[in-house]
């Protein structure tokens, strides 16, 4: 959705989409907060399974979502071109259900880790309805709205916490099989993004879903305008036209002047688009290299395991505890950045957070070697960074990679960017312990406080500021040949 006034109708539609799509992410957070208190259980012998898990599988059991995404996302834009977003939001909803369905049915370690592998798959394509938001949403609430896709997989972790707190190992699994289907569900009630009804040449039905959203009549003029607007993004000619005038402005004159309501379809496949554009492939560069930095900085670890580091660092608090509070500060700090995403821009929220993330991980692996402070304070800074990284530095990769991208590549790009996300976890989860045993816990974190530094060094000189910015004023940026600015 475009640039103009948002009424407060069209708002709050929106942000019911968003809750929707978002509530499908909660499935995400609770697979990976479930290792994080049955890992204990899992090893004594009192376990439900039919023999205890060995330190290897009890590792796997954290990382194969992880592998499990990264075998689905490659398809991820196929299946969304394909289905549309709304149908293949909903069958990515579906390994959820059957991964939990497995759980609650076996007692065999190689398949409850089968089943953590099918639940990786609803995840990779979940992450991919970052772009059905995007398409859903006006550009001025459009990083806050794909921010809330973050709330949802934080609230999904701070409800499998509680759950795992106070209830029973079956009845905690029973839950996540009913959230999983309520889940998919909710989202009948959507309706398709226009962006897709119009690249299929469903004009009709793509009016319709902009009035839905807009809250507008369907023959009215801010729907003319809006398809004509997706329309420019969609026409192949556009690049070249901003290549040559390299002016965010130009486009409200090729509304009338250049492009006009025509639409050129791109018959070429995404891979030999990308290929060709110049915008798409260093927007893919910033988005990889982005993402494989805040994915270094260690929160994925924390997420993973929270009990044991938190039995660890604070061993005066129950660790399940500590565990529920870190959830709240994921979702409070995520909260945090749907309001000031828009407000204060992606570059300068990234570098600040980037730095303060920095600060906290030094510290934070100085008192686990040291022990200079008080246990609390230990508790403090776990806290303290997990609300930093959350509330700026961890969310704009997403935000970034639902808005950069033109149309025809967006799916492919953002499936590339989540296997390198996959890729990056599977490896920092699997090497975090055989990394503790060698160097240390504190080690390990000074390790992710260079990463932080680094990455804000980078945010500094190399990303762009795409706050508020249609999709061909952001292609404008990355091709000029600053993009620092």
């Amino acid at each position: 959705m475009e640039n103009g006034k948002l009424k407060s109708s069209a708002f709050a539609i929106q942000c019911w989409g968003t809750f929707c799509i978002s509530f499908l992410a909660c499935q995400t957070g609770y697979v990976f907060a479930w290792p994080s208190y049955t890992t204990d259980f899992f090893r004594s012998n009192e376990t439900v399974l039919s023999t205890p898990m060995s330190t290897w599988e009890i590792s796997l059991l954290g990382s194969l979502p992880n592998i499990g995404g990264l075998i689905a996302t490659p398809f991820c834009g196929y299946v969304f071109n394909v289905l549309g977003r709304k149908y293949a939001t909903i069958l990515f909803g579906l390994p959820y259900v059957i991964a939990w369905a497995i759980i609650s049915l076996t007692t065999n370690v190689t398949l409850i880790l089968i089943a953590m592998t099918v639940a990786g798959i609803g995840i990779g394509g979940q992450n991919v309805s970052l772009i059905y938001i995007s398409e859903i949403s006006h550009d001025s609430i459009r990083g806050g709205m794909t921010a809330c896709s973050a709330s949802g997989f934080f609230l999904g972790l701070l409800i499998s916490y509680v759950l795992g707190g106070y209830l029973t190992y079956y009845q905690v699994v029973y839950a996540h099989l009913t959230l999983s289907v309520a889940g998919m569900l909710l989202l009948m009630f959507l309706k398709e993004s226009p962006v897709h009804l119009l690249r299929i040449g469903k004009e009709e039905e793509a009016a319709k879903s902009i009035a839905f959203y807009n809250q507008v009549d369907v023959h009215s003029k801010e729907v003319e305008v809006e398809i004509r607007k997706i329309k420019l993004q969609l026409d192949p000619r556009l690049e070249k036209i901003l290549a040559e005038q390299q002016d965010p402005e130009v486009t409200s004159g090729l509304l009338n002047e250049k492009l006009g309501n025509d639409l050129e379809i791109n018959k070429e496949s995404p891979w030999k688009i990308l290929a060709s554009s110049r915008s798409s492939k260093r927007a893919l560069i910033t988005v990889l290299l982005v993402m494989t930095l805040t994915l270094l900085m260690g929160c994925i670890v924390l997420q993973v395991y929270a009990e044991p580091l938190f039995k660890e660092a604070v061993p005066s608090m129950p660790p399940n505890m500590c565990s529920i509070i870190l959830a709240i500060d994921f979702l409070l700090a995520s909260f945090g950045c749907v309001l000031v995403v828009d407000k204060f821009g992606r570059k300068n929220l990234f570098i600040i957070t980037s730095l303060i993330c920095g600060l906290c991980t030094l510290l934070l692996g100085s008192q686990l070697q040291f022990h200079w402070a008080p246990h609390w304070f230990t508790a403090f800074l776990i806290y303290a960074y997990s609300f930093i990284f959350s509330l700026g530095c961890g969310m704009v990769p997403f935000v970034l990679m639902a808005e950069v991208f033109l149309p025809e590549v967006r799916d492919l790009c953002s499936s590339i960017g989540l296997s390198v996300m996959w890729l990056g976890n599977f490896i920092t989860v699997l090497v975090f312990n055989p990394l503790v045993e060698r160097l240390g816990l504190g080690p390990v974190f000074y390790i992710f406080s260079a990463i932080c530094f680094l990455t804000a060094v980078y945010g500094q000189f190399r990303l762009p500021e795409t706050k508020e910015l249609s999709v061909d004023a952001i292609q404008v940026l990355f091709l000029k040949r600053n993009k620092s600015k």
